[in-house]
């Protein structure tokens, strides 16, 4: 199939009907459909509307299909990463308010911990950290919306100490997921573990 970029919503497109970069990340909301096309690649004149076709909607599915633990990052994992992107979004341009929030991967993680001396079978989480791949519909006052996507990583480190706990965040635009991962590592050693 074919798939039509023109004809966005105007709270999604620009005005020239499309999306910032065509060939960067497109939600599957913002596509009104799709021309058939044969086996030798040509128009069948059949077109299938996208029945999600509107506004972009918020999907964290893949945060939580890994069934991970996610605990350590408050009673709402989802609201909490897209809180922290939001106010990262606003300190870099006053007033940008992020409209829509979609995990594009399955996030990946990294934990440590030591063992429980009571409980020679139970390990205590001591450091988490986690990267997860995003894209983000952003709109700023007097600016175009915008489409960003990246890769969003916070580490922990004094989870067993609870109030004492340190984090860090990092917002990588236009790194891959996989880059991001091989710096989990280093990241989570970088965090002061100094209360």
């Amino acid at each position: 199939m074919a798939l039509i970029r023109r004809g966005i919503p105007e709270h999604v497109g620009s005005t020239t009907g499309l999306i910032g970069d065509p060939d960067g990340y497109i939600p599957a909301e913002a596509i009104r459909g799709a021309w058939k096309v044969d086996d030798a690649g040509q128009l069948t004149g059949e077109f299938q509307p996208n029945a999600r076709y509107g506004p972009p909607q918020d999907d964290f599915t893949k945060l939580f299909s890994t069934d991970h633990f996610l605990q350590w990052l408050g009673h709402d994992p989802a609201a909490t990463i897209q809180e922290s992107v939001t106010e990262i979004v606003d300190e870099q341009v006053p007033g940008a308010a992020v409209r829509w929030m979609k995990i594009t991967d399955e996030p990946r993680f990294l934990t440590a911990g030591r063992r429980d001396a009571d409980d020679p079978d139970s390990l205590i989480v001591t450091r988490a950290a986690l990267a997860v791949a995003f894209a983000i519909g952003v709109g700023a006052p007097a600016r175009p919306h915008e489409i960003l996507w990246g890769v969003y990583s916070v580490a922990v480190v004094g989870l067993d100490r609870g109030e004492q706990a340190r984090s860090r965040v990092w917002f990588d635009l236009w790194t891959g997921l996989d880059a991001a991962e091989q710096q989990l590592v280093t990241r989570i050693g970088d965090v002061d573990p100094s209360p």
